[in-house]
């Protein structure tokens, strides 16, 4: 601990002190640490320190088959496991200059807002108990699981899929999943609104987030910031829109930005919001996915058992639930890749932490970290 005393108005004596957030803090959504100077409840400064979580992936990827490297993109962001395998496989079909069949596009979209929907449950939830309310995290698990329930009979696993493959996706829906779907679909969508009773506009909980942790447009821009955390300041930047993939482009839905309804616009209320809201844009698109679903193919017949793409680059970024995600892929006409870097929207996002936390209270800081819903998976790699 280190501390300086400091004269205050008067006779009043403050006290500097340095604590450690984490990395095994309830608050810090894994193993992410904060260095905080504080003088009191008041937050002076605030170091993020990462890197406890690293696991070479980017290496990895440069030592085993394109086909081999699927399975740790699921290890990245792990609760959106499913739009991790697809920025990956678009970049490897990009390189390959193939063709996906209708029908695994389709169900590449289906899945992927099916796990963004899974991913701001688990977001809503946490979020809740981070500022002090345990009853919403049972409401977002009990949804949640439902969803996970699709995943195990399609893929066989709740949280690393390895489902969507180069070239389209692993197999087939299952019998019925179409009709499974569509009844969730009914199911669900009334119950945001109930949500937002619960958590959304309680008095507490917007008194704990309204004004708290502003990020304007120009910082969010500057800092590289994307996903519900640069759109809750009000900036309408979503790559399914702006630069689609996927068949995105046929999709009607909109993209939900922070307005400064219970404060300035860009606080944690705002990014909040965003992804509650974003939740109802997804419910809209799986539906009209089960609607114009097409019968076929769901791998494309071009993919061989042993891949090599020609000598080139490409770099693919995809919206993921926490923003764009980015692969940088170099091939070098070998079957493993010669570079791929990778763009993790929870890196760039953190980044901002230091620059939003001074003057807070230690209290704000808990709703600031949660507002910016990082994984550590994907910060560290």
């Amino acid at each position: 601990m280190d501390s300086v005393q400091v004269s205050g108005p008067g006779d009043i004596r403050t006290e500097e002190m340095l604590l450690n957030m984490g990395p095994q803090h309830p608050s810090t959504h894994g193993v992410f640490r904060a260095v905080i100077r504080t003088d009191g409840e008041l937050v002076l400064d605030c170091e993020p320190h990462i890197g406890y979580l690293h696991r070479c992936f980017e290496k990895i990827a440069e030592s085993v088959s394109y086909l081999q490297v699927t399975p740790y993109t699921d290890r990245m962001d792990y609760l959106a496991a499913m739009n991790n395998n697809l920025g990956y496989c678009l970049a490897v079909e990009k390189l390959l200059g193939v063709q996906i069949p209708p029908r695994a596009q389709a169900i590449r979209i289906m899945v992927a807002e099916l796990n963004r929907i899974a991913s701001h449950l688990m977001a809503f939830g946490t979020y809740g108990m981070d500022i002090g309310a345990v009853t919403p995290f049972l409401y977002a698990f009990r949804d949640r699981e439902m969803i996970l329930k699709f995943f195990e009979t399609i893929c066989g696993q709740r949280l690393n899929y390895n489902y969507v493959r180069i070239g389209g996706v692993a197999k087939d829906l299952p019998e019925g999943m179409v009709e499974r779907v569509a009844a969730f679909l009914e199911y669900f969508e009334p119950k945001i609104d109930e949500y937002n009773a619960l958590l959304s506009y309680n008095g507490i909980f917007i008194e704990r987030t309204a004004n708290v942790g502003v990020i304007s447009p120009e910082l969010g821009i500057a800092y590289g910031l994307s996903g519900p955390v640069l759109r809750g300041s009000g900036v309408r930047r979503d790559l399914r829109r702006d630069e689609p993939y996927c068949g995105y482009e046929q999709y009607e839905f909109e993209v939900p930005v922070g307005t400064g309804e219970m404060g300035q616009v860009g606080d944690c209320w705002d990014r909040y919001m965003v992804r509650v809201r974003e939740m109802k844009e997804s419910v809209g698109i799986v539906a009209q996915a089960l609607k114009q679903m097409p019968a076929g193919d769901v791998m494309s017949k071009e993919i061989k058992r042993v891949i090599r793409p020609p000598k080139g680059e490409v770099y693919v970024r995809t919206e993921n639930p926490r923003g764009e995600l980015g692969y940088f892929l170099v091939s070098d006409g070998s079957q493993n890749a010669f570079r791929l870097k990778v763009r993790a929207p929870s890196f760039c996002n953190i980044s901002i932490l230091r620059e939003i936390t001074r003057g807070c209270m230690l209290a704000d800081l808990v709703a600031i970290i949660g507002s910016i819903d990082i994984v550590m998976g994907e910060v560290d790699r």
